[in-house]
């Protein structure tokens, strides 16, 4: 069964460089990110993007990020896997969950969401399962009274 978890982000640091910089070529860069997650994801996210930017300034970008924290009070971290633009100031960010990249509560960790960053702090949304998580959550069981029956 999946769930969504509703947090916000911030953008700590960007240091951004030129690639194969020449004369008449589209720009192209490597990003280095630093990204602080609240609400029901919680951590660091460290992130890098390649990015190639037209004549008016759009751009597109492909990235991986570490996420190292938590989703919904479960600790652990996890990859994921950014593809987007940036156009007319807004960077769009489809993105899902590198299988296999989860740790801790998060190993089994499968998922995807996406956000539209226009300032600070940007809202995300990601739909997620993590399966086999029934078996590592300590459940109490009651054993309901009879009911009496008959007089």
């Amino acid at each position: 069964m999946s769930t969504f978890a509703n947090a916000t982000f911030t953008i700590e640091s960007w240091k951004e460089q030129p690639l194969h910089e020449k004369l008449g070529l589209p720009k192209m860069s490597r990003v280095s990110a630093v990204v602080n997650y609240q609400g029901d994801i919680e951590g660091e996210g460290r992130v890098e993007y390649l990015m190639t930017y037209r004549e008016d300034g759009s751009a597109s970008f492909i990235g991986l990020e570490r996420v190292r924290g938590g989703i919904a009070g479960y600790t652990g971290s996890f990859v994921l896997q950014h593809g987007g633009t940036f156009e007319n100031g807004v960077a769009k960010s489809a993105f899902t969950v590198v299988p296999g990249s989860g740790t801790d509560k998060l190993a089994t960790l499968r998922g995807h969401g996406e956000y539209a960053a226009t300032e600070c702090n940007t809202p995300v949304t990601m739909q997620y399962a993590v399966m086999d998580l029934e078996e590592e959550r300590e459940t109490v069981l009651v054993t309901p009274e009879l009911i009496p029956t008959g007089p």
